[in-house]
């Protein structure tokens, strides 16, 4: 029994630094774990960078502006969107982003431009595709502002939507923030677009019902044009299938 006791203590004790080496891997992998979660939820804090933020209208900037500022970040709102028509419409998304901007202490610079003229001018002959166009002018514009004013960075509230094409934006965007100087950053808001809306709806800002331009509006709202939209989403699809 004697042998049997000291055979158990001296097993025992040769475990004592295995569990203290299990126990300090255990506490690297919490602490890494934790860390890359709070990378993952907060990209960017700790980051400096005077970052201007291009909204396309107050409904999607309600979650972005909460995220950023929760990294530390205070963006300045920018107004640039000479896709969105008719008139009525473009002024409506304008005059509530003025407002909600002032509740909430945003800074917002507006470049007031109703572009329905340009854009039916670049887009006609291709309107299928004009959503590269749309991004880019806009990406382009806040780019070039935010050089002009001194920002080191700019984004766009266009990423938090799950329908618009994130990849094509980011492209875009780094490609003009090379060309003014200024860093594009390529967030990923979309985790907040639910919640956000749902804010939106709350404090009663004005909820438009399609993206913005007056095609987009023709297929939010024309049976034949989803029809047609339809048939050429199918053709799409067979088209890329042949090609890979």
């Amino acid at each position: 029994a004697r042998v049997n006791t000291l055979f158990h203590i001296a097993a025992f004790a040769l475990c004592i630094p295995f569990l203290a080496g299990m126990r300090w891997a255990w506490y690297n992998v919490r602490n890494h774990w934790k860390a890359a979660c709070f990378t993952a939820v907060f990209p960017y804090k700790g980051v400096s960078m005077n970052l201007l933020l291009h909204i396309c209208c107050a409904p999607c900037s309600v979650g972005c502006i909460q995220q950023l500022r929760e990294e530390g970040i205070a963006p300045t709102g920018f107004w640039y969107n000479p896709n969105i028509h008719p008139f009525l419409e473009y002024k409506a998304r304008r005059d509530t982003l003025r407002q909600y901007a002032q509740d909430i202490d945003l800074p917002l610079v507006e470049l007031d431009d109703y572009g329905l003229r340009e854009f039916t001018a670049a887009v006609a002959s291709h309107s299928d595709q004009r959503c590269s166009w749309c991004y880019a002018r806009r990406f382009e514009e806040t780019a070039k502002t935010a050089a002009q004013r001194g920002f080191t960075h700019f984004t766009s509230t266009l990423l938090i939507s799950p329908y618009q094409n994130r990849e094509l934006m980011c492209e875009i965007g780094a490609k003009v923030g090379e060309k003014h100087g200024v860093e594009f950053i390529p967030y990923d808001f979309r985790p907040r677009f639910k919640e956000g809306q749902e804010q939106a709806r709350a404090l009663d800002l004005y909820m438009q019902k399609y993206c913005g331009c007056i095609y987009s509006e023709e297929d939010r709202f024309s049976n034949r044009r989803k029809k047609q939209l339809h048939k050429l989403h199918k053709q799409q699809a067979a088209q890329a299938a042949e090609g890979r």
